[in-house]
């Protein structure tokens, strides 16, 4: 996922569970940047787990077509980092 956001220009910062928190320039569409980070899970989840995967599948998709962002300016980088670290990993 680093070298996802490497690519565009974005960082990723933290990595925990089910969500991710991505720093990106604003001049770079959030759209691209998710699009591109579903489009790349999911070809290697579908490589590495071909028969588990399917199980979780909405018809031939692993992703929703939608996606959540949200913002916290102002609070401080060790303030979200704490609250990535808290997290629950999906079962």
């Amino acid at each position: 996922m680093r070298d996802v956001c490497a690519g565009l220009g974005a960082q990723l910062r933290e990595f925990n569970g089910e969500t991710d928190h991505v720093h990106y320039p604003p001049s770079l569409a959030l759209s691209t940047l998710v699009n591109s980070l579903k489009g790349v899970s999911s070809r290697r989840l579908r490589q590495e787990f071909p028969a588990h995967i399917r199980r979780y599948l909405w018809a031939q998709h692993f992703w929703s077509p939608s996606f959540f962002a949200g913002s916290c300016a102002g609070a401080p980088l060790s303030l979200i980092k704490e609250y990535i670290d808290q997290q629950k990993r999906p079962d």
